[in-house]
């Protein structure tokens, strides 16, 4: 699996944030906009992929954020 943070449903209605491969969320919220605001600013800060999950589980959404490697010379 890519490197990149996940917005997920949980069992009780709440949304979480986790990094690919975790098996905890980095952080818990109770709307998905809240969960997507705080995945979305960390997956800026550290350069990587966000996905977006639906209720079901599928990925709604796929935003990168990969930092660009400037062709120097």
């Amino acid at each position: 699996m890519a490197a990149g943070k996940h917005v997920v449903p949980r069992p009780h209605g709440e949304w979480a944030v986790r990094n690919s491969g975790a098996a905890k969320a980095t952080k818990v919220f109770d709307t998905q906009a809240e969960a997507v605001a705080f995945g979305r600013e960390a997956a800026r800060r550290d350069g990587v992929e966000l996905y977006v999950h639906r209720k079901d589980g599928t990925v709604g959404e796929r935003d990168s954020y990969r930092r660009s490697v400037s062709a120097g010379g």
